[in-house]
C-alpha cells in the first residue's frame, strides 16, 4: 500500500468477505413458543397443589400458635382468679372479647386494662364473614347480666357478634359445659362453683382430655352423648360447631391442661367435654360405630 492511499473502512460495514460468517438474529418459531408455555403450565399444574398443601399446614401452625397464646392468657387468669374460670357463658364472651368501655363511658378508668383478642380471635383459615345469615344466628340472655347475638359462621367464615358493639369477629369456640354448674354432677350443689365465681380447675383430673378452646362456627357449645354428626359440614347442634372440616380431617384445640393438638373429627365424640360425658358413645370404636355408619363426607376420615 502506498502512503497516502486511502484505507478501506470495514468498521460499520455488513458487506465484503469480513462480514461473511455474521448472521442477523431471528426470533422464537411459534412452535417452540407453544412448547415452553406448556412446559411452564405443565410445571404449575405440579406443583400448585404441593404449594397450597403447604400454604395450609402454615396457616395450622399459626392456629396452634393463636390457641396457644389463648392457653397462656387463660393460665394468667385462673393463677390471678383463684384457679377458677370465667363464671357463666357471657363471662366467657367478656373475656374472650376483652373488656370494652367507650373512650366518653365516664366509667372508663384511667388506667384501662384490656385484653387485646383482636389478633388471635380468628384461625387464619377463616377470618371473614358472610355477608347474610345464610350460616345461622345465635343469641343468649341472662337476665339484666348480658345479651349477646350474632351471626353463625362455617368451616372457612368467622362468626360475628354483633349485639352488644362494637362488633367483634372470631372463629374459635368455648366448650360451654365449662361455664354451667352441671360440668360434674356427683359433686353436690353447694361445690360444684365456689361461691358461685366460677369451675375451680384445681381437682379437676385428666385435664388433657377435657377440651376448652377449638376450632368452631360458634362461640360456644353445649356437645352431649346423643347428638350425632352433622348429615353435612356446618350443620347440627351440641358437637357438630367443632365439627368442621377446616384443617384437612382435623381441627385444633387447647385443653384444660392448656396444651394445644390438633384433634380428629372422629374424635371430637371420645373427648371429656363434661365429667358425665360417656366417652365410649355409640359414636366411637368402643361403642360399636362402623365406618359405614357416619355420614358421607366423614368416612374416609380416621376412626377413634
Amino acid at each position: 500500500m502506498m502512503y497516502g492511499e486511502a484505507v478501506p473502512k470495514l468498521i460499520g460495514r455488513r458487506d465484503g468477505p469480513h462480514c461473511a460468517n455474521i448472521k442477523s438474529p431471528e426470533g422464537f418459531t411459534l412452535i417452540e413458543l407453544l412448547v415452553v408455555i406448556s412446559i411452564v403450565a405443565l410445571l404449575m399444574a405440579i406443583l400448585l397443589p404441593t404449594l397450597q398443601r403447604v400454604r395450609k399446614q402454615a396457616r395450622a401452625v399459626l392456629c396452634q400458635s393463636n390457641l396457644t397464646q389463648w392457653g397462656s392468657v387463660l393460665v394468667l387468669y385462673t393463677e390471678d382468679n383463684e384457679n377458677l374460670l370465667p363464671q357463666h357463658s357471657g363471662g366467657a364472651l367478656w373475656f374472650l372479647r376483652g373488656p370494652y368501655l367507650a373512650a366518653s363511658d365516664p366509667n372508663r378508668p384511667r388506667v384501662f386494662q384490656e385484653i387485646r383478642a383482636k389478633g388471635i380471635a380468628c384461625c387464619p383459615m377463616a377470618v371473614k364473614t358472610s355477608d347474610d345469615l345464610r350460616n345461622g344466628s345465635f343469641r343468649v340472655t341472662s337476665g339484666t347480666l348480658y345479651r349477646i347475638q350474632g351471626k353463625m359462621g362455617s368451616t372457612y367464615e368467622a362468626w360475628e357478634i354483633t349485639i352488644p358493639p362494637p362488633p367483634f369477629r372470631g372463629s374459635y369456640g368455648f366448650n360451654d359445659w365449662l361455664f354451667n354448674d352441671r360440668f360434674d354432677l356427683s359433686i353436690p350443689d353447694d361445690f360444684r362453683f365456689r361461691l358461685s365465681r366460677g369451675l375451680d380447675t384445681f381437682p379437676i383430673r385428666n385435664r388433657n382430655r377435657i377440651p376448652v378452646f377449638l376450632d368452631c362456627r360458634a362461640p360456644w357449645s353445649l356437645p352431649d352423648n346423643f347428638f350425632p354428626p352433622p348429615r353435612s359440614p356446618g350443620g347440627g347442634l351440641g358437637v357438630a360447631p367443632f365439627c368442621i372440616d377446616r384443617h384437612r380431617q382435623y381441627v385444633n384445640g387447647l385443653f384444660l391442661d392448656w396444651s394445644v393438638r390438633r384433634v380428629g373429627l372422629k374424635e371430637l365424640w371420645t373427648l371429656k367435654w363434661n365429667m358425665q360425658f360417656n366417652t365410649a358413645n355409640e359414636w366411637t370404636k368402643a361403642g360399636g360405630v362402623q365406618p359405614e355408619d357416619w355420614p358421607e363426607w366423614m368416612q374416609g376420615f380416621k376412626d377413634y
